[in-house]
C-alpha cells in the first residue's frame, strides 16, 4: 500500500486508471486495452493488488491487471498490458468477488447457463476455474459476502446472492464443488430485478429494479426484503424517491445507500431506520440535470454507477458514455465547516504549531479524525474514550485542516 486512491473505470474500448490521490488535480495514468472487442458493458472487481475485468465482448474472458504497476507510471497516460487471462468463459456482464475470499465470481456468462461462474484467484496470475452454478439461470449481477447476520444456521458461510431479472436468489457457495441453494424470492411489479445490496449487518437486503419506473410509471423505487431467515427471506417494504428517474446500481456503507439513478445523478438515502420502514434521501449530484425523466436503455444518459467505498470518502460516480464519464464528489456533511459546540468541546491551540489538545466537558471523545483541505483522511484514531486528547501535528504542512470528532462534528484546525 502507498498511500494513494485509484479510480478504475469500465470504458467501452478497455479500462482507465486515475490517480484521485489529490482529488482536485487527479491523474489519468493511461489505460488497458479490451482483450478483443469494444462493448458498452465492462465490469472491474479487486482483489488483493489485483483488478479483474469482464466485458460483454465476444471471447473476451477475464483480464488481470496487477495494481501495484500504476504506483511507477512516470509519463502518463500509458498504454498498458494485461498481466494475466482466464478463458473459461467468454464473456461476462458482471464479476463478484468477496475481498475476504480468493474467488471470483463470473455472473451472466456464456457458461453455467449464465449462472455463477467460480474462478479460484488465490494465485491472482494463475486465475484456475472452479466450478459453477446453473440451477437458477441467469444472474445480472450479484453480490457474495462471508455471511454475519441474524441467521445462525449460515453465520460464517459464503452465501452468494443474486439479482436475477425477476427473483433474487441465495446460495451457499462455501463448498464450490457442492453450491447449496436455500432460497428464490419474487416481488410485485417486477420490471427487471438489476441489481442489490445488504445492510451491513446483513438483516436487509435492498433491490434495484431497473425497468419498474418504465414499465409502472411510479418514481424510483427499491424493494426491501428481510433477510432474517436466507432460507425464507421476506417482503419487508418497498421506498419510493423524489422523481421519476430509474434506477441502476446501488451500494450500501454505514447508514447510507448510495444510487446510480440515471437521469437523478446519484441519490444518497439515510438507511439509519429502516428497521422501522423509514428512509429518507439527504441528498443528490445530478449528473444529468436536463432532467429527472424516466428511462433505462443502452445509451440512456445519466449515472450508471456509483462507488462510496474509499477512505478519504470521496465518491466516485460514472455517467454513460460522454455525458459527462467520470465524476468525484464529496458529501459535504462529512466536512463541513461547522464549529464544534465549545460547550462541549475545546481545541486549542488553534492555530497550533507541534501540538494541539482536545477537551471534552461533556461528551467522551471516542474517535477523531484529520482531513486536508482536498478531503484526504491523514490521521485517525478510534475507540478512545477519553476526556482529553494530545495529537501530533508537526510533520504535516502549514494550512488549514478540518479535525473531525466522534464522526459528527467538524472543526477547522490551522497549522503555522
Amino acid at each position: 500500500m502507498d498511500g494513494k486512491e485509484y479510480a478504475l473505470m469500465g470504458l467501452s474500448n478497455g479500462t482507465a486508471f486515475i490517480d484521485i490521490s489529490d482529488p482536485v488535480n487527479p491523474v489519468y495514468l493511461g489505460k488497458l486495452p479490451t482483450h478483443t472487442t469494444s462493448s458498452e458493458w465492462r465490469d472491474i472487481k479487486v482483489y488483493q493488488n489485483h483488478a479483474f475485468i469482464v466485458s460483454e465482448a465476444f471471447d473476451h474472458g477475464m483480464q488481470v491487471f496487477d495494481l501495484t504497476r500504476l504506483r511507477s507510471v512516470a509519463s502518463p497516460p500509458e498504454t498498458f498490458t494485461e498481466d494475466a487471462h482466464y478463458d473459461g468463459f467468454g464473456n461476462a456482464h458482471n464479476i463478484v468477488i468477496n475481498e475476504t475470499e480468493p474467488f471470483a465470481y463470473g455472473v451472466g456468462t456464456n457458461t453455467f447457463a449464465g449462472g455463477a461462474h467460480f474462478v479460484d484467484i488465490s494465485d491472482p496470475l494463475n486465475p484456475v476455474a472452479a466450478g459453477g452454478y446453473s440451477a437458477d439461470f441467469y444472474t445480472h449481477d450479484a453480490q457474495v459476502i462471508t455471511y454475519a447476520g441474524p441467521d445462525t444456521e449460515h453465520v460464517g458461510k459464503e452465501i452468494y446472492i443474486g439479482s436475477n431479472e425477476d427473483q433474487v436468489v441465495v446460495v451457499d457457495v462455501s463448498t464450490k464443488s457442492n453450491p447449496m441453494g436455500l432460497s428464490i424470492t419474487s416481488y410485485s411489479n417486477t420490471g427487471y430485478t438489476h441489481q442489490g445490496w445488504f445492510t451491513e449487518d446483513h438483516k436487509y437486503f435492498i433491490i434495484g429494479d431497473e425497468l419498474d419506473e418504465v414499465f409502472f410509471g411510479f418514481n424510483t423505487r427499491f424493494i426491501i426484503l428481510d433477510m432474517t431467515d436466507l432460507d425464507d427471506p421476506q417482503f419487508f417494504f418497498e421506498y419510493f424517491g423524489t422523481t421519476a428517474a430509474s434506477d441502476h446500481n446501488l451500494y450500501v456503507r454505514g447508514d447510507k445507500l448510495y444510487m446510480a439513478n440515471y437521469r437523478g445523478g446519484m441519490r444518497v438515502y439515510d438507511i439509519s431506520d429502516i428497521e422501522n420502514q423509514n428512509i429518507t434521501e439527504i441528498g443528490y449530484f445530478d449528473t444529468w440535470p436536463a432532467n429527472n425523466n424516466v428511462g433505462a436503455s443502452v445509451g440512456d444518459p445519466g449515472a450508471w454507477n456509483v462507488y462510496p467505498f474509499f477512505g478519504s470518502d470521496n465518491i466516485i460516480i460514472s455517467n454513460y458514455s460522454d455525458d459527462g464519464g467520470f465524476f468525484l464528489v464529496k458529501d459535504e456533511t462529512l466536512l463541513s465547516t461547522t464549529e464544534v459546540n465549545s460547550a462541549n468541546f475545546g481545541l486549542l491551540p488553534n492555530p497550533a504549531s507541534d501540538t494541539f489538545t482536545i477537551t471534552s466537558k461533556e461528551d467522551t471523545i471516542n474517535s477523531v479524525a484529520i482531513f486536508d483541505i482536498s478531503g484526504k483522511k491523514i490521521f485517525e484514531e478510534d475507540t478512545l474514550n477519553v476526556q482529553s486528547k494530545d495529537i501530533d501535528i508537526s510533520h504535516f504542512a502549514g494550512g488549514m485542516y478540518l479535525v473531525r470528532l466522534n464522526e459528527k462534528q467538524t472543526v477547522k484546525l490551522i497549522k503555522r
